[in-house]
């Protein structure tokens, strides 16, 4: 589709995946961030865009009061939610279909930590962090005042400071304990899934309601391994392959052709801290089948 009228001359695709960066970042789910940058398009196709300066800046605005708007209507159905919840994973290997500007602010840790904090202060830290907005144009988007949202962004800050301060694993740490991981289980190797867990592993599965999942993080490498044997036992899987999600290897596990989970980990010092097992479907379904 090509702009026209008034907004002929925008480069869309040049700031495309700033406004769905923007929008993930807020909302934690491919789905609604896709829905709030095709509205960004329709408005941009519609507006007089001659006096606007800054097009990038006046596109992720739009996008972040868009989210905004989006993320409070939702937050009653997310409060409800049936078990832990986890981010919709976005691919972002060469084959992923939405770009979107990369760094930790998307990894899945990362965005598990977002959905804890409130709308608004999720919104200021996107916009001051991520895209170094003024808060006078934060305070624009949120209604509020610069100082109340300087006192946001430094609030949500503080919650996610943890994340940012964690010592990650390099990809080739990421994907060697995947696979290790997947082979002990396929295997019932209660030792070797013990070895690659922490002692005090925490193991997060989100079925939503919509796919057997635990209802409640699971703790311990004992208990954990256990657990994976036994999934494995029940769903029998028959494929496995290393994806890209959130800039992190991920590890999609498949039955008959279906994408049946999808995997990513915390690691320190080699093993396992935090498990984290996708199940849900209807998020699931981004990353496709085989």
């Amino acid at each position: 589709m090509e702009l026209t009228g008034t907004a002929a001359e925008v480069d869309w695709e040049a700031h495309r995946p700033a406004v769905f960066g923007a929008a993930y970042r807020i909302l934690g789910t491919v789905t609604e961030a896709e829905d709030v940058t095709q509205e960004v398009w329709l408005r941009a196709a519609a507006a007089d865009l001659s006096e606007v300066r800054d097009l990038r800046a006046w596109l992720v605005t739009l996008a972040a009061r868009t989210s905004y708007n989006v993320l409070k209507s939702a937050r009653v159905r997310r409060e409800s939610y049936v078990g832990p919840w986890l981010p919709e994973p976005l691919l972002t290997g060469p084959d992923a279909a939405a770009r979107v500007l990369l760094d930790e602010s998307v990894s899945t840790a990362m965005l598990v930590v977002m959905e804890t904090l409130t709308p608004a202060e999720r919104v200021a830290l996107v916009l001051h962090d991520v895209f170094g907005f003024p808060f006078d144009r934060i305070a624009e988007v949120l209604g509020n005042t610069p100082a109340a949202s300087r006192k946001l962004a430094s609030r949500a800050r503080a919650r996610v400071a943890e994340v940012r301060e964690r010592p990650r694993a390099s990809r080739a740490e990421t994907e060697r304990v995947l696979r290790a991981f997947k082979a002990a289980a396929e295997a019932g190797d209660m030792a070797a899934l013990v070895g690659l867990l922490h002692p005090e592993a925490v193991y997060v599965g989100d079925g939503g309601g919509k796919a057997v999942a635990a209802r409640r993080p699971v703790r311990g490498a004992e208990t954990i391994a256990l657990l994976a044997i036994r999934l494995v036992e029940i769903r029998r899987p028959d494929a496995f392959r290393i994806v890209e999600v959130n800039g992190r290897p991920a590890l999609a596990t498949y039955h008959g052709g279906e994408l049946v989970w999808l995997d990513t980990v915390e690691i320190a010092d080699g093993r396992v801290t935090t498990f984290r097992r996708l199940v849900n479907p209807e998020k699931l379904a981004p990353i496709g089948h085989i």
